[in-house]
């Protein structure tokens, strides 16, 4: 489902303008990146949990020519179900 997508949905299940939608869907979007930025955890209940991970500096291989490399550290987003989501999914 793509961003547009979700706006329409957002269109028939409250009646917004097509920009209105798009607008709360991009509001939405902003304010979970620009928490995850500032490294806070987002907790929607009944939907799941947004955390960012660290992950740690490593030396890796290259798989083509067998060189080592150095992966640098870096921060990943992670999204982790609730369980009214897991069940929502599995039925």
């Amino acid at each position: 489902m793509t961003k547009a997508e979700v706006a329409n949905k957002v269109i028939e299940k409250t009646g917004l303008s097509r920009k209105q939608a798009t607008i709360a869907v991009e509001a939405f979007l902003s304010s979970i990146k620009d928490a995850l930025r500032k490294g806070e955890k987002i907790s929607l209940v009944g939907f799941g949990t947004f955390i960012v991970k660290h992950k740690n500096a490593r030396n890796g291989r290259n798989p083509r020519t067998g060189e080592k490399i150095h992966i640098p550290e870096k921060k990943t987003a992670y999204f982790k179900p609730g369980k009214a989501f897991r069940e929502t999914v599995n039925r």
